[in-house]
């Protein structure tokens, strides 16, 4: 049971009116005892920490919530006492007396976890999904020295690339979500570049597709897995291990080796299923996105850009009113725009259409129309040029190869950027770079500001 281990008032101090300051503490002492040999260090140490913070124009004033109620505090002192007084009632640290009467502070094993995680978290930490490959990798070509401990570090490496990659389908879907939240293109493309593509795509997801793919290393790693599992000898000597470790019994252990083997390799098996997943939904991200930017771009008056600007309208209305989609029927003015009407069906006699006359048909003569081929041949190089500007993946591949020639790296900035259309071949050039076998890739830079259009530049290697 997990408050068998954790007090139950642990996670009381992050539910107060006083969360952020004791969150801002705990990160603080964290802090320092990450610096030291051990999660200890003296009360006094601790205390003139909390001290100095308390004292600086950066600290937070600790409401008079349950917790502080019934405290007076006349200084820094008093609250910083408070505070580890607090932590310790919570079960977060322990205070001991050594044998010189001096006290010493020190975060217990679960808040350690806990916090690492919880740091982690806002640090905006990725996984770094190659790290677990390398190591799943090494070890299975690595000696047999020590084969249960190598066993249980694969299967524990293999259980986070899983679990990692599986979180970042789910964040997908989050972002895919979230989307519709945006009003505006500014913000639409900020949560696609700086948000989407910097902290899911660039960092770690992109180099798993490509240089780091996992199909580099699946095969030997597969094949070893399955010498393993035939050798006699690694079998006995890795149970016998394992056994010694958990302390069970060895055919209990050995049933635990064999596991481990076929858990490992079906997770490698069936991560292309994963990854698939993970690329279907990133592509449909980066679609909605740019089809919605598009969507707010278009400003023709023809009955798509009228629609658009009654919904943009009604968007607006809804927030104002700080309505939900199901209390649009409110609007009275929508009964203007719209006419609905209901028709009553007696019998299926009422479905009788009455026969109409409809007279003489009188033939007349066809002219025959001689097309200008001036004309002719405007309107072919009209239907060519639309053409061209359609955006697709070939043709966003021909035009970065045009624009490229024989020099091996161009900047993005550098393309020509006048109006919207230029925008949204910017847009798609960056993000079809990510795509497998697209001739080119890019590298991201510093943001520029271009005739008006402030965007993050970024590098074009040719491929």
């Amino acid at each position: 049971m997990l408050f068998q281990i954790i007090p139950e008032k642990f996670f009381s101090i992050l539910s107060t009116g006083n969360k952020k300051l004791y969150w801002e503490c705990i990160y603080k002492l964290f802090t320092i005892m990450s610096n030291q040999l051990s999660f200890g260090v003296k009360r006094e140490d601790i205390t003139d920490e909390l001290i100095y913070y308390f004292d600086s124009e950066m600290s937070m004033e600790i409401a008079g919530d349950e917790d502080a109620a019934e405290n007076s505090f006349r200084d820094s002192r008093d609250k910083a006492n408070f505070i580890i007084r607090r932590l310790a009632d919570c079960g977060w640290i322990t205070i001991e007396t050594d044998n010189n009467h001096e006290q010493k502070v020190y975060f217990l094993d679960y808040s350690i976890e806990i916090l690492r995680t919880l740091v982690s978290i806002t640090k905006h930490e990725r996984i770094e999904y190659q790290g677990y490959i390398y190591t799943i990798y090494n070890l299975l070509r690595g000696s047999n020295e020590n084969p249960g401990i190598a066993l249980q570090q694969i299967y524990e490496n293999t259980d986070k690339l899983i679990t990692g990659l599986k979180n970042l389908n789910s964040n997908i879907k989050k972002y895919i979500d979230e989307l519709t939240r945006h009003a505006t293109v500014k913000e639409i493309m900020d949560a696609l570049f700086n948000d989407y593509m910097l902290n899911v795509v660039d960092k770690a997801y992109h180099r798993l597709l490509t240089s780091d793919n996992v199909a580099k290393f699946r095969p030997e790693i597969i094949s070893r897995l399955e010498g393993k599992k035939t050798d006699t000898r690694y079998i006995e000597r890795a149970s016998k291990e394992i056994a010694e470790i958990t302390e069970m019994p060895l055919e209990e252990a050995k049933e635990k080796v064999y596991d481990y083997l076929r858990d490992i390799r079906d997770a490698f098996l069936n991560m292309d299923n994963i990854l698939e997943e993970i690329y279907r939904r990133s592509t449909q991200y980066q679609k909605s996105a740019v089809n919605r930017a598009r969507f707010l771009l278009s400003t023709s008056e023809d009955v798509q850009g009228q629609i658009k600007e009654i919904l943009l309208y009604l968007n607006e209305e809804i927030e104002e009113m700080e309505l939900d989609l199901g209390s649009i029927y409110q609007y009275d003015f929508i009964d203007n725009l719209i006419s609905v009407y209901t028709s009553g069906v007696m019998d299926e006699a009422s479905f009788y259409v009455p026969p109409v006359s409809k007279g003489v048909f009188l033939p007349e003569e066809m002219q025959d129309h001689i097309i200008d081929a001036d004309a002719r041949r405007k309107k072919f190089e009209a239907m060519q040029e639309k053409l061209r500007n359609v955006i697709s993946v070939q043709s966003i591949s021909d035009y970065v190869s045009k624009a490229l020639g024989d020099k091996p790296v161009i900047d993005a900035a550098s393309l020509p950027l006048l109006a919207n259309e230029d925008v949204l071949r910017l847009i798609y050039i960056r993000l079809y770079g990510q795509r497998r076998r697209m001739g080119y890739s890019v590298k991201v830079k510093d943001k520029v500001l271009v005739n008006g259009f402030t965007f993050r530049n970024f590098e074009i290697w040719k491929a």
